[in-house]
């Protein structure tokens, strides 16, 4: 999983996998899921992302 932050344009990226993507879709204001042949989620971008976090530059990691 890689997590990038770009201060530019506010935007906070999430990859799940390194598969191609085939497909995005807006599930939801300012959330785009991309989604690679069979469907799968594979990453996800967050939009306007210090609107919905405090620190969209910071990532804590847990392993439970």
């Amino acid at each position: 999983m890689k997590v990038y932050y770009d201060r530019e344009v506010d935007v906070l990226r999430i990859l799940l996998s390194d598969r191609e993507i085939t497909e995005s879709d807006e599930s939801r204001a300012d959330v785009i899921l991309d989604y690679d042949a069979a469907g799968n989620v594979v990453g996800m971008e967050i939009l306007n992302a210090s609107r919905h976090t405090e620190l969209p530059h910071a990532c804590e990691f847990a392993v439970a």
